[in-house]
């Protein structure tokens, strides 16, 4: 060792070692490692550090790396190293690097070009250490750049580059499996490579190959049987031998691989027969690489297609193991004879004493594993002694998981092999006392099923005894003080089914222990729905039988509490008790027929049942229905249910930058045209929302760019309904106006950063955070109602009796622009012509055009739909949603159709909105309305941002 300190290392970097070895404590440890970080960063920065001390640096920040602290700032340096000519300084490099980064650190960039060069090298042990790092280092988009290389050393005359080569591109294969798949026969040809090592190495990606695809490596068994044979002849040099064994890990490589090659195939199986009868008696079991060749062949014969020489000296093998005194074997054993009963059950029953030891076993990994065993081996004559010995198990035992599947395999060994009813019976019993309420709900529900439908398939007398017993069984266990809450709703259940099915006990009896159990255990709302429900099914039964209902003072009590629950779902079920017993007896047995829970509900999707209605409703005049698929404007609507959809699935804050104003072409249109409006109602029938299709109005100034028509809302107070604000969209982004002939434009290209997407439904929708969505997902399971109904895209809920659609419209407007289409276009309420700019008449009195355009006129001028080439049609959204009004608020239908009629009509030039209220049958005049509306521009106040209350009083 000498003052140099052990391999070539010095006295500081051993004492470094020593130090951190006798430290006491975590907290005097990480003292010496950030010391010696600080040594580090000021000794590598040094200029004209020697190779040998820079190495031994590098090698000190691995050990620091090693210990969980930081050495990032040394890495560029270990990198530098990878580049130097001297080849114990260069692997010292690749070592560190390979253990610094991960193929995705921004320095394998400056690795790549290395890799590349070393790869050439004449220099074998220089091509050994850049394979290395291949490996480790090249990720997938950096495959391309040295997979010619690496193709080319697979044929190198050293082995060692050859099997390393191997390993490289098997490693690509398990990166990128497309970047290699054309290079695959490499490894065919490998396989026949004269190093043993090599070929050794080829068949780890050929197992993988195998496992995909079986049947493209089936001509390969001949040649896998043939290497087989030579390496158990030993003829392979003697380096490969471990413990005295020829190659064990390329046998136990190759029987995995003839194991999947021989799986169903008769004809491949025959081929392996005597390779693997050779290995069983050649195989040496005095050492642990003898026996864990034993196992590998064990499980090859379960495998491949059976034989019977072969069955048995795998039985032999199995017995060895299990006769062992380590625990390792046995379990070996355990693990074995499991795999081999599946193929020969008799096998097991040689080994009864055996397993049996094993089960008693301290050992509890040992315990649990012959367990495994019992479940496979288990049979109408051993289900009863395996069963309780299992749930024995169960009970001695704290793992909540483990515990779990005990009881689903005592369960499903109780219904698959019970020897009676009654053992049946005791053991589920059994299963759901101990196991509590870790016993999955769908056992409780199998068991509940299992003793509806009974076991005999025409047998009703052994169903009843079945029944009878269950009753029986569960009204015993009710005596006891705590119960799980599984297992209390499989009781109530059975008693409300069959508690008085037999005539044993009497209704008055049962329905008191339902009442205790609901008493009992008050605090489990499952429970008492359970125990509900079971009273309601009892006295149904009664009340069919044509007796006299007597109900308990505690019964009583019950429904009165249940009636003023808070749970809806128990109010609901006390009520249906309360109307069934008011009910007589033919139309209660029609509703609670007696044990017909297993009985199969057809449901008519047709709903054939109102024909009859639906035909008397079309000769009084009603209209038919239409299908979706057939109604006009369909492909238009169904645009806007997948934008409402999508809006619903991603309520939320939106962080992406706003989008860009749409250009939109200059039309030129006669001013014959401008002054005709056209007021178009659309049909109520046709689509529980209506539609708005309104034209774009350009501005004529060359440099005004075109918006979309919105109906701003922002910040204003609702008029019906709970007293909310719609949030101000923004406040920063300031809008340019420009006024044409008295009417106010606003620049497109800041309308556009207020853009407001809403849908509604029956009512507001709220918009939620990304997290609060996450955190409603972690603790709820899942997203919320409201997001669910929203995405069911237009259709609204039934409006109820408290609920009447108002006459001002909520959602802003939309104008999105699409081509002239063929395709009728549903009828537009709000569609306006395009008004021709005057620049002679400055003083033209906005007012008294607005009021024009209150007055029924002609067509628009076929010039708008002639001048589609130069001008964008706009395509229609949805702003015919309403909010709620308050409850006392009565309208009948007439009162809202005509409130469509005169619904609040917007007039918007060039992105600004201008709001004309209609006269309905409690609005003021007209022109009181627009006097207010003048009166706030003079203000210069917007109603829809600054002044909600102004906006109120405009409303009306």
């Amino acid at each position: 060792m000498g003052s140099q300190g052990g391999f070539y290392q010095s006295k500081e970097f051993l004492d470094l070692v020593k130090s951190i070895g006798e430290a006491r404590s975590k907290a005097e440890e990480d003292r010496i490692v950030l010391s010696e970080i600080e040594t580090l960063k000021r000794r590598i920065s040094e200029p004209d550090t020697p190779k040998r001390k820079m190495k031994e640096y590098i090698i000190r920040l691995v050990y620091v790396e090693m210990l969980g602290h930081d050495a990032s700032f040394g890495y560029i340096h270990a990198v530098k190293m990878t580049h130097d000519d001297t080849l114990l300084v260069k692997r010292t490099g690749y070592l560190a690097v390979t253990l610094f980064l991960n193929e995705d650190h921004d320095l394998i960039i400056l690795i790549v070009n290395t890799i590349q060069k070393d790869l050439k090298s004449d220099n074998y042990l220089v091509v050994c250490v850049a394979l290395n790092a291949v490996c480790k280092l090249i990720n997938e988009e950096t495959i391309p750049a040295v997979l010619p290389q690496i193709v080319e050393l697979l044929a190198h005359p050293k082995e060692a580059v050859r099997k390393k080569a191997i390993m490289a591109l098997y490693r690509f294969y398990q990166k990128s499996p497309s970047s290699v798949s054309h290079l695959v026969s490499n490894f065919r040809k490998r396989l026949c490579d004269n190093d043993p090592g090599v070929m050794g190495a080829t068949l780890c990606p050929l197992f993988d190959l195998i496992t995909n695809d079986v049947n493209s490596y089936k001509d390969l068994v001949i040649s896998f049987v043939s290497i087989l044979k030579q390496v158990a002849e030993r003829r392979l040099p003697k380096a490969y031998d471990y413990h005295q064994m020829p190659a064990p890990f390329i046998q136990i490589k190759l029987l995995k691989i003839l194991a999947l090659l021989g799986s169903g195939d008769k004809q491949a199986s025959e081929n392996m027969y005597t390779v693997v009868g050779d290995i069983f008696r050649k195989c040496d079991s005095s050492s642990n690489i003898g026996n864990a060749v034993l196992y590998e062949c064990i499980c090859c014969v379960s495998s491949i297609y059976p034989n019977p020489k072969l069955l048995e000296s795998a039985a032999d093998a199995i017995s060895r193991f299990l006769k062992s005194d380590s625990h390792n074997l046995k379990y070996m054993g355990i693990d074995a004879l499991g795999r081999l009963i599946k193929i020969s059950p008799e096998i097991a029953e040689q080994h009864q004493l055996a397993v049996i030891d094993c089960l008693e076993d301290p050992d509890d990994t040992l315990k649990r594993k012959t367990f495994e065993l019992l479940y496979k081996m288990t049979k109408s004559t051993n289900v009863e002694v395996i069963v309780d010995r299992m749930i024995d198990y169960m009970i001695s035992i704290n793992d909540n998981h483990y515990k779990t599947e005990i009881a689903s395999r005592c369960v499903e060994l109780a219904e698959q092999f019970a020897p009676s009813n009654q053992w049946f019976i005791q053991t589920m019993n059994k299963v759901f006392e101990h196991a509590g309420d870790l016993v999955n709900i769908k056992v409780a529900h199998n068991l509940m099923r299992l003793i509806a439908e009974g076991f005999g398939e025409d047998d009703n007398t052994a169903d009843s005894q079945l029944r009878s017993s269950a009753v029986e069984s569960y009204l015993y266990i009710l005596g006891e003080p705590k119960l799980p809450s599984v297992f209390l709703q499989v009781i109530c259940w059975v008693l409300g089914e069959y508690g008085t099915a037999d005539g044993k006990y009497s209704a008055s009896y049962i329905t008191g222990k339902l009442c205790d159990v609901a008493e009992a255990y008050s605090n489990d709302e499952t429970v008492k729905a359970y125990a509900v429900t079971a009273l309601m099914k009892i006295y149904a039964f009664e009340i069919a039988a044509g007796r006299m209902v007597d109900m308990l003072p505690e019964c009583h009590s019950l429904m009165e509490e249940f009636l003023a629950s808070h749970s809806t779902d128990l109010q609901q079920r006390a009520y249906e008790l309360q109307a069934v017993i008011g009910l007589d007896a033919h139309a209660v047995e029609s509703i609670m027929p007696s044990d017909a829970s297993c009985e199969d509900i057809e449901v008519d999707k047709a709903l054939s049942f109102l024909n009859g209605y639906i035909q008397e409703s079309i000769e009084k005049g009603a209209q038919p229905y239409i299908p979706e698929s057939e109604r006009s404007g369909m492909l238009n609507i169904s645009n806007f249910r997948n934008q409402d959809h999508h809006e619903a699935s991603s309520h939320g804050l939106r962080f992406e930058a706003y989008e860009l104003p749409k250009q939109t072409v200059q039309a030129r249109i006669p001013p014959a045209s401008l002054a005709s409006t056209e007021l178009v109602p659309v049909p109520e029938p046709v689509y529980p929302r209506e539609s708005y299709q309104t034209t774009t109005v350009p501005s004529v100034s060359s440099d005004a760019a075109s918006t979309e028509l919105k109906l701003r809302l922002d910040g204003v107070q609702k008029k019906w309904g709970r007293q909310t604000h719609f949030p101000s969209t923004s406040t920063s982004n300031s809008t340019s106006q420009k006024t044409v002939n008295g009417i106010t434009q606003v620049d497109g290209s800041n309308t556009a950063n207020s853009r407001t997407r809403e849908t509604y439904d029956s009512r507001k929708q709220v918009e939620i955070s990304p997290e609060k969505q996450k955190l409603a997902a972690s603790l709820f399971g899942g997203p919320s109602k409201t997001e669910k109904k929203s995405a069911t895209g237009h259709k609204s809920s039934k409006p109820s009796s408290h609920m009447v659609k108002s006459h001002a419209p909520k959602s802003s407007m939309e104008v999105a622009s699409e081509k002239t289409s063929p395709v009728q276009q549903p009828p537009d309420l709000l569609d306006f012509g395009e008004p021709t700019v005057k620049s002679t008449a400055p003083s033209l009195d906005p007012f008294k055009d607005l009021e024009g355009l209150l007055e029924p006129t002609t067509q628009v001028s076929s010039a708008v739909n002639h001048s589609s080439t130069a001008a964008v049609t706009k395509s229609p959204d949805i702003m015919g949603l309403y909010t709620e009004t308050p409850a006392g608020a009565h309208h009948k239908d007439s009162d809202i159709l005509s409130g469509l009629s005169n619904s609040p009509m917007t007039n918007m030039v060039g992105g600004t909105t201008t709001m004309q209220v209609a006269q309905s049958s409690k609005s003021p005049n007209l022109k009181d309305s627009l006097e207010k509306d003048a009166l706030v521009r003079q203000m210069g106040v917007t109603p829809s941002s600054q002044n909600p209350n102004l906006f109120k009083d405009l409303l009306g």
